[in-house]
């Protein structure tokens, strides 16, 4: 069931995923985590990491590396930076490890680096900012697999992820398949819309009264 999911979410993006979400009213789309690598849609089930300030002694193992070796192929890796520190929360070593492993991408609240390794990897990185400043000495790894803080999203291991250029959406396992197939209709609705938009009809009935109520709650 899962890989079903997935593939139907990579058919989709993030608009109509977050308006199914604004239907059914639930929450899940976070603004400003922006495609800094390649421009690639991303979607899959989340391996979560927690960051936090450094607290002078080194740390035992580096931030990221147990996501990696616990992902499965397909997999979104979604780190919580919130620290205010400036420091990457991902980086390029990170990112070749992540590929090779068959993750599908990293979503950082917060900065990232390596950027131009990501794109030479064709990695997708979403991040809130970027950085050429490292983690060593700055932030370390608190937790992996534990629920998270994306935005004002809580975030929990086993959540579905999909990311592009306008938005990140998180959708809980237990509401994926209702979030799904609504997000599937106002795509076929919205498609629709666009072939008469195409076929030269009037913009006023394209998006007509009927459209505005697409979004009635359920």
């Amino acid at each position: 069931m899962a890989n079903n999911v997935i593939d139907r979410l990579r058919r989709l993006d993030s608009c109509a995923l977050s308006d199914a979400l604004d239907r059914l009213r639930l929450v899940g789309a976070v603004s400003g985590l922006e495609p800094r690598s390649v421009r690639q849609r991303v979607a899959g089930r989340v391996r979560t990491v927690c960051l936090g300030p450094a607290t002078g002694a080194p740390a035992s193992r580096h931030l990221g590396t147990t996501a990696i070796e616990q992902s499965e192929p397909g997999d979104v890796i979604v780190v919580e930076q919130r620290t205010g520190i400036e420091a990457a929360g991902w980086g390029g070593i990170l990112s070749t490890g992540a590929r090779v492993k068959g993750v599908a991408g990293v979503i950082v609240d917060g900065p990232a680096r390596d950027i131009d390794e990501a794109i030479e990897l064709g990695f997708p990185v979403f991040a809130r900012s970027v950085t050429a400043r490292t983690a060593r000495g700055r932030i370390v790894e608190v937790a992996t697999g534990a629920p998270i803080k994306i935005g004002e999203i809580t975030v929990t291991p086993g959540d579905y992820v999909l990311a592009d250029s306008s938005c990140v959406v998180f959708v809980k396992a237990d509401d994926i398949e209702r979030v799904v197939d609504e997000a599937e209709r106002i795509a076929a609705r919205e498609a629709a819309m666009a072939k008469a938009a195409r076929d030269g009809e009037a913009m006023s009935t394209v998006m007509g009264a009927d459209y505005e109520r697409l979004l009635g709650h359920r």
